[in-house]
């Protein structure tokens, strides 16, 4: 009844509209019938002069409606503008008050979702807090965890629903106007990818990822928790909230839902057979457009469609598979570190060695130059006991060199963190203000920094300070945390290279309480600078050869 009301409210106004123009063209007709007849009349004037004065008398009636016609044309011309301006009027009414309802449906849909949003975050906060009361309630914690997502997951559901259903009644065609344009939107962004491929745009760092997890977590436990997550996409299948179809018919359903789970499945598990170090956001958006072509495909099919939750599950797997592999990865580099660091204390320890064998073989050969000095000294004349008495001040004096040197190494080989920490750089190698941050415990520690430059880089690299500390793995891990934010590699930081002004390491070193260290400000790069320099000579010489 109400709508039928509505239809004739809509027909009356339409006639109340179109009123003025009918009558604009009724008067316009009629002056067009009295201009012709008014040509016709001035034809006649033309050939009968002599007439002019009694046919003017005649025409004057005719001259009085020109005039009315004329002022009919105005009238309707004024009427003709009215209704365009009450159309105008009536379409930015209706315009604003669609708009109006949208704002109000889309209000509707957000504050749902953040509050199913709100109940889902509580809801693993919970869970987390229950996984962190010990290993012994792991499965509790996991089984309450899993009934606190479901119970939030089913809330949220029900709020969506009935935000989407007050939504619809507000907006009505405005709002699935706007569902179905975000829908061929997702669809046409989907086909773009597959045509043209995953570039750059959806690059994320996979250790992203691990900064949403605890410390504690190993590649193990993460193993375990994708172990969890795919148990939970099986489940979500069984108990058929993985997807939805709006087939009455119990088979035809069944079918389409077997469909649509295939189809994205398949592309989904060809995605996450792909996880590398480096391709995260790619795998992560191929897998929401494989959401977006799967539903866009099942259109034809009463709506097939994968549900929201399956996607969020299948999302959440491909987050546990790139932490297993990052954690993985990580544990490895770990253990490669480990065995060069055990390799550089080896070398470190032998190279001790030797040279407290050498300090000892130089003692012992310095002691019988002193044992033969002193008895020279004692039957020299009084013309050579001179001679006698400086060579022996000297040879006293390489002997306490040679015991200090000794003494040096023995308490390196007894101290395991005493070492060196250095500040180098290779501007020919790596460009202006890249800094390597290192420590060696090597007795020359030199030695480290020529073997850096010897055959993996083309040029040497310049010292700018060799610390000396007790604790020098302390010193150098603080320095690397300080400068975390500067590496040159922020994938791997254990490659220890840094890009910042010499000035803010020599203020952070400073700020560790070091001070009397020798800074050497500018680098050398010798070979670098003269590699220019012929590089230079060798253009001049080409261009002179070319002009001769």
């Amino acid at each position: 009844m109400e709508q039928n009301t509505s239809t004739a409210g809509a027909i009356i106004g339409s006639l109340i509209l179109l009123s003025p123009v009918c009558l604009a063209i009724f008067f316009w007709i009629r002056a067009r019938t009295f201009k012709k007849r008014f040509n016709n009349l001035s034809d006649r004037n033309s050939k009968c002069q002599s007439e002019v004065e009694s046919l003017r008398q005649k025409l004057s009636p005719i001259f009085d409606a020109e005039v009315e016609a004329e002022q009919l044309r105005n009238e309707a011309t004024e009427l003709t503008e009215t209704a365009r301006v009450a159309l105008a009027e009536a379409d930015e009414k209706a315009r604003k008050a669609i708009q109006k309802s949208k704002d109000d449906a889309y209000t509707i849909v957000n504050s749902a979702q953040e509050e199913a949003a709100s109940l889902i975050l509580d809801a693993k906060e919970e869970a987390q807090l229950l996984r962190r009361n010990g290993k012994e309630t792991q499965e509790k914690a996991l089984e309450k965890s899993e009934q606190l997502k479901s119970e939030a997951l089913a809330e949220s559901d029900r709020i969506i629903e009935y935000a989407n259903k007050r939504a619809q009644d507000i907006a009505g065609e405005a709002l699935e106007a706007k569902s179905k344009a975000d829908h061929y939107q997702d669809a046409i962004i989907a086909m773009q990818n597959a045509i043209d491929g995953y570039k750059d745009d959806y690059i994320i760092p996979n250790h992203t990822v691990l900064d949403e997890l605890a410390e504690e977590f190993s590649h193990k436990e993460a193993g375990e928790q994708l172990k969890t997550q795919r148990k939970r996409i099986k489940e979500l299948i069984s108990i058929g909230r993985a997807a939805d179809c709006d087939y009455a018919e119990p088979n035809r359903r069944k079918y389409a839902i077997h469909f649509v789970i295939d189809a994205f499945n398949g592309k989904v598990d060809s995605a996450l057979s792909k996880v590398k170090h480096d391709n995260l956001g790619k795998i992560k958006q191929e897998i929401i457009d494989a959401f977006s072509l799967v539903n866009h495909n099942g259109k034809p099919f009463r709506n097939a469609r994968i549900s929201r939750e399956f996607l969020d599950a299948r999302l959440d797997e491909l987050k546990w598979a790139v932490a297993t592999h990052e954690l993985k990865q990580q544990a490895l580099a770990e253990q490669r570190a480990i065995r060069e660091q055990i390799r550089e204390e080896d070398k470190a320890r032998r190279e001790m060695e030797k040279a407290i064998k050498e300090a000892e073989k130089e003692e012992r050969l310095l002691q019988k130059a002193l044992e033969k000095a002193r008895k020279e000294l004692s039957d020299a004349s009084d013309d050579q006991k001179k001679q006698y008495e400086a060579q022996l001040a000297e040879l006293e004096l390489k002997l306490s060199e040679a015991e200090l040197k000794g003494q040096r190494a023995i308490s390196m080989a007894q101290q395991t963190k005493q070492g060196h920490v250095y500040i180098i750089s290779n501007i020919g190698s790596f460009g202006e203000h890249i800094y390597k941050v290192g420590m060696t415990r090597r007795l020359e520690p030199l030695d480290r920094v020529k073997e850096l430059g010897d055959a993996s880089v083309p040029f040497g690299f310049d010292v700018h300070a060799m610390i000396f500390s007790k604790d020098a793995p302390s010193l150098e891990k603080a320095l690397h945390k300080a400068f975390y934010t500067q590496s040159v590699n922020k994938v791997n930081p254990r490659k220890e290279f840094f890009k910042l002004p010499l000035s803010d390491i020599k203020s952070a070193i400073e700020a560790e309480g070091i001070t009397d260290i020798h800074w050497t400000m500018k680098a050398d790069a010798e070979e670098y600078r003269e590699s220019l320099a012929i590089e230079k000579e060798m253009a001049l010489l080409n261009n002179e050869k070319a002009t001769a």
